[in-house]
């Protein structure tokens, strides 16, 4: 039988060399991730893969699954232990090469595979790798799935089969943009900044953009798995100036910016204001319900409260379901509920039937940003900005938190503000007028101020997220609030960044 992996091993060693590695902390709620070297060694890759198809045989589902990897110096070679440990498993492997994490959800469908294997460590920072799994199209795993899967691995319960094989699809990224861009052009001309990080969608996303009709400004496309100028995160601030800077410099319309696996899309507006991915969902859900009236849209707790208070979307008959952050998570209720669309403020969003299907694709993002302005021609993106109700938002804000501990302090933070509530204290000086404990703890005052606390799924960090519709006063005083709290905790560390 396959080595039992172990939790640690020194490299450079023979044991190293000759046993698995894989840290029990990778296995997270949805996907997984892992320092490359220091949690997990290739050894520990193959025994993940067997450990998947082992589980894919258990859950009675056909082992045959797409692959691809993400543009870093050693996500092939990952991908390459991972296949070996597939195919020991007995699971016919259909490997796309380098590719998107939306290229690999695409292969699923454009190959008729069941299961699907993305080996990228999405926007995480170079040294990091992991899987993004799934086994029921267009959905990926969730904590159910990945608790099978670290047991099988951990304990080495592995099951070796016969019938596995591996096949390289040919051209796979023509077929990828060919399904997106198999449709009219757009009417109005745009110039369009696509900002890639260096990362992966730096070889497709300013093609898809070209072949609508899009004048495109590249920045930052040529692939560079040391990422010179920052990390591919539309989430960053780093990113997003960059884009700003850019689309100022160019007169563009609209910035586009691309993680590092390509399934989120940052957006800047025409002036070089950059717009947080949840008011970038908000303003898509108006667009697509004039469109699709009635419809339901899925929405991570730590986006904007706009969703359910925007009198033109309750004007359209539109319903927001707020849920659980994590691409799984909003994948899944997506598919669930039959929603139009699903939005996570990392922006992560997720277009179902019709005008998708139903998984998170940065492209598509795009292509929905861009076919908005086609649809509004006398309005700028910040026009289209500048009609929302304001409110007054953070970036997220990540302080550092361990792996090991923070989920047991986030239920502590959790037990203090409902003992607040109990106890009929005040937040901001105002009574707490609801909590919401479907993921963290989001504590909303009287006027609609709220902050969130949460931790990260990815990342050894806790999340934190502020908005008030009422002031840039309260939300600071929000943050101030929020953050008091997390303090009693000396566990968690400074933050990445913070208003």
């Amino acid at each position: 039988m396959y080595p039992k992996p172990a939790a640690h091993l020194t490299p450079n060693t023979y044991a190293y060399e000759s046993s698995p590695m894989v840290k029990a902390t990778g296995f997270r709620e949805y996907d997984a991730r892992w320092l490359f070297e220091k949690e997990i060694n290739l050894m520990g890759v193959q025994a993940l893969g067997l450990g998947l198809g082992t589980l894919l045989r258990e859950m009675g589902v056909k082992p045959e699954l797409a692959t691809g990897h993400d543009y870093r110096a050693y996500s092939s070679s990952i991908k390459y232990a991972l296949v070996t440990g597939l195919m020991a498993a007995g699971v016919k492997v259909h490997d796309i090469g380098l590719a998107l994490s939306p290229m690999a959800y695409f292969a699923q469908f454009e190959l008729d595979v069941p299961a699907v294997a993305m080996v990228t460590a999405s926007h995480n920072d170079n040294g990091w790798t992991g899987v993004k799994m799934g086994a029921q199209r267009p959905v990926t795993f969730g904590p159910d799935e990945m608790g099978r899967l670290r047991d099988i691995v951990l304990e080495g319960r592995f099951k070796y089969a016969d019938g596995g094989g591996y096949r390289f699809v040919e051209n796979f990224p023509e077929r990828y943009i060919a399904d997106l861009t198999n449709r009219p052009r757009i009417k109005r001309k745009l110039k369009v900044v696509a900002a890639c990080g260096n990362g992966t969608a730096g070889a497709f996303a300013p093609r898809v953009l070209e072949k609508l009709g899009c004048e495109v400004v590249p920045l930052d496309v040529e692939l560079d798995y040391n990422f010179p100028r920052y990390n591919p995160n539309p989430e960053d601030l780093e990113m997003l100036h960059a884009i700003a800077h850019e689309v100022k410099r160019t007169g563009a319309d609209v910035g586009l910016g691309f993680d590092g696996d390509g399934d989120r899309c940052g957006v800047v507006d025409n002036h070089g204001e950059e717009i947080f991915a949840d008011k970038i969902g908000v303003m898509l859900a108006r667009d697509l319900s004039k469109l699709y009236p009635n419809s339901t849209f899925v929405v991570d707790v730590k986006s904007t409260g706009l969703f359910a208070t925007d009198p033109e979307l309750i004007a359209l008959g539109a319903k927001a379901d707020y849920w659980k952050t994590g691409h799984s998570y909003i994948k899944r209720r997506v598919t669930d509920l039959k929603a139009l669309a699903g939005f996570e403020k990392s922006g992560h969003f997720f277009f179902n039937t019709p005008v998708g299907r139903g998984y998170d694709d940065g492209v598509l993002t795009a292509i929905h940003v861009i076919d908005m302005l086609d649809r509004n021609p006398g309005k700028s993106m910040a026009d289209l900005y500048k009609a929302l109700p304001k409110t007054w938002g953070s970036p997220t804000m990540s302080p550092h938190c361990a792996d090991e501990v923070k989920y047991g302090i986030v239920d502590r933070i959790i037990a203090r503000f409902q003992a607040m509530q109990a106890k009929g204290e005040t937040i901001i000086g105002q009574p707490i007028r609801d909590l919401v404990t479907v993921n963290g703890v989001r504590v909303t005052a009287a006027d609609g101020t709220w902050g969130l606390v949460r931790a990260s799924s990815n990342k050894p960090e806790l999340v934190v997220v502020v908005e008030s519709p009422a002031s840039e006063a309260n939300m600071r005083a929000m943050f101030k609030a929020v953050d008091a709290v997390i303090r009693e905790y000396p566990e968690v560390g400074e933050y990445n960044q913070t208003i």
